[in-house]
């Protein structure tokens, strides 16, 4: 029996997709990866995706999971594998109000966790541009931050437990609901960003908050990084830790997205080098309800907060959101930057995070060295600023194989020199084998390697990815 026929038994001739079929799965996000997969199976529970995972083994066949497909690091190139599409697991079990959690299906989109979450007036707060196709087992499988990280955190932070498909089929059962767990070694944290390359994730259950009553939300412009850092700590002071989102935009990404949409609204009437989304969501009545001047506390907060800031100069301009509209207007800007990062050709995607007062010191530095590697080259940042994480494109004069590896090394070596990573929440797939293989630490290099070696011994699970 061969392989196809075996897993068409488990799953369905029609789910069981080859050739021209699989087109929709053959490449990422981006365009850069492509290639024809020997199949996409798609199951429709844990059970299947077991018996899938022990075919594929016994034929010693590799796997690639795919879920959304928004992956801007190569994650799921799958040449001479099969792909396992988790899109069939997309159900969202329970909606636990009083525990405040969900369990959920891989496959699950995040916006219909949202959804699900909002109708018990709870959130699922994980939220990024692609929210509307990614899945949770994907943000799961690179450990996705997105930008609410600054209050609620990262992926690993919202999951509590997790059902994982090992690379010999069997099922490995780590769905707590525990807030405390100390029964020996993390494994849901080593599988959470592993990229598939130790199992595949095929439920969660992940933390729910309460929905906030009130959103304030403006766009600032502020003279210099180092006020913008200011301005975040000022807010969390003023409002006891409230900020949800602290974004940044530079001027090239503003241009950029204004070419793009052109009939967007600019974020203020003069253009300025550093323009900051800022949003905070509270949920006590004193800062929720109406007054009886229309007025909401929580805006009145923010506009209080801003007020002696532009007075001494160090806020240059800011507009606070009135209304839903208005609202949305903000967000639409900053969660297009997957869409306008797509716009300038060559480009070097750069998915970096750095401690948070050594930002402004990063792009000091890295200026002068682009400046000598490639004076006419351009760049752009839009980026997760409360948390660090910088979305630095850089766009070089030519499509040249060393030089796009002469300005990422040099990213790199400021971004170490500064106690930073270079890679926040993209995760590594195969864009960042080359930075892994240079700057990951040897020894880590190495139990990385015994522990794929130990769990995957015939690295028959995503393999290429992540390892260098």
């Amino acid at each position: 029996m061969t392989l196809l026929t075996k897993l068409r038994e488990i799953v369905g001739d029609s789910h069981v997709l080859t050739d021209a079929d699989t087109g929709k799965y053959d490449h990422d996000w981006t365009g850069k990866y492509k290639a024809t997969p020997i199949a996409v199976i798609r199951p429709a529970s844990t059970q299947e995706v077991s018996d899938v995972v022990k075919a594929c083994a016994a034929s010693k066949t590799a796997i690639v999971p795919v879920s959304g497909n928004t992956s801007l690091a190569g994650g799921t190139y799958a040449k001479d594998a099969v792909m396992i599409s988790m899109e069939r697991l997309n159900d969202i079990r329970e909606i636990r109000p009083d525990a405040r959690i969900a369990i959920v299906g891989a496959g699950a989109v995040l916006s219909s966790i949202h959804d699900a979450a909002d109708a018990h007036d709870l959130v699922f707060p994980l939220t990024f541009g692609a929210k509307g196709s990614a899945m949770i087992g994907g943000a799961l499988s690179t450990n996705a931050g997105g930008s609410n990280v600054v209050r609620y955190g990262s992926t690993r932070g919202l999951c509590l437990g997790l059902e994982v498909v090992l690379p010999d089929g069997q099922i490995m059962n780590l769905m707590s609901e525990l807030h405390k767990d100390n029964s020996g070694y993390d494994l849901k944290n080593l599988m959470i960003g592993a990229e598939g390359t130790l199992g595949l994730i095929t439920s969660a259950v992940v933390k729910l908050f309460p929905k906030p009553r009130a959103y304030a939300t403006a766009m600032v412009a502020v003279p210099a990084l180092t006020d913008a850092l200011t301005l975040l700590n000022d807010l969390q002071a003023a409002t006891g830790g409230l900020v949800e989102a602290f974004e940044y935009m530079d001027a090239l990404y503003i241009t950029d997205y204004l070419t793009m949409y052109p009939k967007a609204r600019t974020p203020f009437a003069d253009a300025h080098d550093i323009n900051i989304m800022v949003e905070i969501g509270a949920t006590a009545p004193s800062l929720t309800d109406v007054q009886p001047d229309g007025t909401v506390p929580l805006i009145s907060l923010l506009e209080e907060t801003l007020a002696p800031m532009m007075e001494d100069g160090r806020i240059l301009d800011a507009i606070v959101a009135q209304n839903e509209t208005q609202r949305r207007e903000m967000w639409e800007r900053r969660e297009a930057a997957g869409e306008v990062m797509l716009l300038r050709k060559p480009m070097i995607n750069n998915d970096i995070c750095l401690p948070v007062d050594k930002v402004a010191t990063f792009f000091e530095r890295i200026d002068l060295r682009l400046a000598d590697l490639d004076p006419k080259a351009l760049y752009s940042s839009v980026s997760h600023l409360g948390d660090g994480n910088i979305h630095f494109l850089v766009f070089p004069t030519k499509d040249d194989a060393g030089l796009v590896d002469l300005l990422t090394e040099a990213v790199e070596e400021v971004v170490l020199s500064l106690g930073g990573s270079f890679s926040a929440e993209h995760g590594i797939g195969l864009t960042k084998k080359p930075s892994m293989a240079r700057r990951k630490d040897k020894v880590a290099l190495g139990v990385m390697r015994a522990v794929k070696a130990a769990i995957d011994p015939d690295n028959i699970m995503n393999p290429g990815k992540v390892l260098p």
